[in-house]
């Protein structure tokens, strides 16, 4: 049992809260059917995250079925006392936070058309400015991975070390996508199925042009240093 005053609560309660909302976004973007895919989101300053109940309709989430967990993937109880069961997924997402620290949201989809990239166990590969700036590069498979365990997790893991990309697909399955928070996740994983879908279509065509190393560092700098507004008090 969670028992740690007011503040702790506050901030599994705005998880709970931010990560039902950001569902949302998955079937609006066409990222899922019916109950698949799913986003986890850590509470910020404790080893704990919260994650879509298994099996459960988008249009039936609410901010107190989103079940909380801690770092292992284990359902903890708290003050709201959800007693759902928590994705399929949790153990990979798990895996993920207690590996990347940094990471603090994850997403998993099977947008149709990264997830067809990922049945022919084909990266996509670098051919639009886009992709280099949201991804610094192409957008790696991993191998295929058993569903239940922490395979998936350490597919994840082992591919995305060292590589700029926030996206991967999983090999015969699906996207697994990372951020700093729940929405970065999911903006990622937008942004992938649009990669994958516009790469597709450049295929149709002909042979899609990489762009020369140098050129993907420039706009992946760019883009993640300079890019938008400044922040507050910056100018």
């Amino acid at each position: 049992m969670i028992d740690g005053g007011d503040i702790i609560a506050e901030a599994v309660l705005a998880t709970r809260v931010e990560v039902c909302a950001l569902h949302a976004e998955l079937p609006r973007h066409r990222l899922v059917v019916w109950t698949a895919g799913n986003i986890s989101a850590r509470v910020p300053g404790l080893d704990l995250f919260v994650i879509k109940p298994s099996g459960v309709g988008y249009e039936e989430l609410t901010p107190d079925a989103m079940v909380l967990c801690d770092l292992d993937g284990v359902p903890v109880a708290d003050a709201i006392g959800c007693d759902r069961s928590p994705s399929s997924d949790t153990a990979a997402h798990a895996y993920v936070y207690r590996h990347m620290p940094d990471v603090g949201g994850v997403v998993h989809t099977h947008s149709p058309y990264a997830t067809a990239w990922a049945a022919c166990h084909r990266s996509i590969p670098c051919v639009i400015t886009g992709m280099a700036d949201e991804f610094g590069g192409e957008i790696p498979i991993a191998p295929f991975s058993i569903i239940g365990d922490e395979s998936i997790g350490r597919a994840i893991v082992d591919t995305l070390t060292g590589h700029r990309s926030r996206a991967v697909l999983l090999a015969n399955h699906g996207v697994f996508t990372v951020g700093k928070d729940g929405r970065d996740a999911v903006k990622a994983a937008v942004m992938c199925e649009d990669a994958a879908r516009t790469v597709h279509l450049a295929h149709q065509l002909g042979a899609p042009v990489p762009i020369a190393t140098d050129d993907v560092d420039a706009l992946f700098d760019r883009y993640q240093n300079v890019y938008g507004q400044a922040p507050e008090g910056a100018r």
